[in-house]
């Protein structure tokens, strides 16, 4: 039992314990604050009190004195616990998970600071857009900084426009050499960046018709679990497969990469077992567990996803995760690595489960495709196509169409009869699949979606908007109903 768990079960909603070096543990609550024991901690205990219960991913920059913030569980109680280290002017703040602490001003301690010393100018609309959870940052020479904000795009009102001469010394401080050359050479590259203790980012470097430019996709430095995301029994149990290929699809910000590395860290904790990650950049960072876990970023580790692939067979894996199934080489080296004993996760920027079998049969020359067919029908193992929505309320949920090949799913890819594939999954609810239809209209049945928003994700849009008049919902898109 943490130290610091004594203090946690006594903090209620709407309350926060607040610790300052040279101070005793005050509770800070609507009408005042008061004494939760007369004791003081000092800077050197309050470091100590704090890397009891912080994860691998927050020591580090706990011990170094860094600005940090995570989630901890204490019993039943879940805290955010945010720590901003100013030497004896230090102050650690700890609420329940959706209390004072929560996303709206979550990294406020921690990212508050215009600057820290030496840091890159960048990271001071790093910082800002942390402060407003938002999930990008973009930049466009002669414009405003934006940020993604729930979905929609929000301009930074007290910033001013960013002119092509800043632009290149905001972006020329944190861009990697090797990923300098590239853009020299294609006008465009991608790279990690990480405000350690914070948050870490994946960016992209581009050039357009304004000049230089660039997105900031935020990667939280705490891993989304399992439990969190709402994931069925029946996905998890494709984390126990001994091999095979499974895939999780979507369009670009669908939450592919959160969805694979939640997958990742539920294999960490549940097997002993090799696995090694191939990456464009590297997002999520995972810690040791049970599991051993090598990755490896392209352009920076290997020259190239089919290279690192051909390597893995030769590094003694059990799992292999691919970011990215861009071309037709990584898809049949992924293939035959499913087929030869390894289990395999890999993404396809595709929105539907029988479309990324297509797509992938599609990628190989007609010649081909009769034996992609053959190996497709029995490495496939599991699709999971989804797709982003806005929340009501503000925030996102995902909703995901899930296909587990059984037998008959595996005759539909042997015979090519692809188009099949969606009226199994009609009746094979009893083994957990999931149409992306069903999965709107449940979460407009939960509330937690528009019925707006899920039409406009839908597919099979008339299909979708009978669903929803047997429960009495109609669609407004302007002035016309549906």
């Amino acid at each position: 039992m943490a130290q610091l768990d004594k203090l946690i079960e006594k903090i209620q909603r709407n309350e926060e314990i607040v610790l300052e070096p040279g101070k005793a543990p005050m509770l800070k609550t609507k009408t005042g604050s008061t004494l939760m024991f007369n004791q003081q901690v000092s800077a050197q205990q309050l470091v100590g009190l704090l890397q009891e219960i912080a994860p691998e991913s927050s020591k580090a920059a706990v011990a170094l004195q860094k600005p940090a913030r995570f989630e901890y569980t204490a019993g039943a109680k879940t805290v955010v616990v945010v720590y901003a280290p100013d030497g004896e002017q230090s102050v650690v703040r700890i609420a329940l998970a959706g209390g004072p602490l929560s996303a709206a001003d979550a990294g406020a301690a921690a990212a508050a600071e215009p600057g820290l010393p030496g840091e890159p100018e960048i990271n001071i609309l790093l910082r800002k857009m942390f402060r407003m959870n938002a999930s990008d940052l973009h930049l466009t020479s002669g414009h405003k900084p934006m940020v993604r904000l729930h979905g929609d795009m929000k301009e930074f009102a007290e910033e001013g426009a960013v002119n092509p001469e800043r632009m290149a010394v905001l972006l020329g401080a944190i861009i990697p050499a090797h990923n300098a050359a590239q853009f020299e050479e294609i006008h465009d590259t991608d790279f990690a960046h990480e405000i350690a203790g914070l948050a870490r980012f994946r960016v992209n470097v581009f050039r357009d018709r304004y000049g230089m430019g660039a997105v900031f996709r935020q990667i939280p430095m705490e891993i989304v679990t399992v439990e969190k995301l709402g994931l069925s029994k029946e996905v998890l149990d494709l984390c126990f497969l001994s091999k095979g290929l499974v895939l999780v699809t979507g369009p670009t910000g669908s939450g592919k990469s959160t969805t694979l590395c939640a997958l990742v860290d539920y294999v960490n904790r549940q097997r002993r077992d090799h696995i090694i990650t191939i990456e464009d950049p590297i997002e999520f960072v995972h810690q040791k567990k049970n599991c051993l876990i090598n990755q490896r970023e392209v352009h920076v580790h290997t020259r190239s996803f089919s290279q690192a692939l051909r390597a893995a067979l030769r590094e003694d894996p059990d799992i292999v995760l691919v970011g990215e199934m861009r071309d037709l080489e990584t898809i049949s080296i992924a293939i035959e690595t499913a087929e030869t004993g390894h289990l395999v996760f890999g993404t396809l920027h595709t929105t539907t489960a029988a479309s990324t079998v297509d797509r992938i049969i599609d990628q190989f020359p007609a010649d081909r495709q009769g034996q992609i067919r053959a190996m497709l029908s029995t490495s496939l193992k599991g699709v999971i196509a989804q797709t982003l929505c806005k929340k009501i309320g503000g925030g996102r949920v995902a909703a995901m169409e899930t296909l587990f090949v059984t037998s008959a799913i595996s005759n539909l890819i042997r015979e090519g009869k692809i188009y099949q594939i969606p009226s199994i999954m009609q009746t094979g609810k009893k083994q957990g699949m999931v149409m992306l239809n069903d999965a709107l209209f449940k979460l407009v049945c939960d509330k937690q979606v528009e019925p707006e928003e899920a039409y406009i994700k839908a597919i099979d849009k008339p299909a979708f908007v009978a669903m929803l008049k047997t429960k009495g919902i109609t669609v407004k898109l302007g002035e016309l109903d549906a």
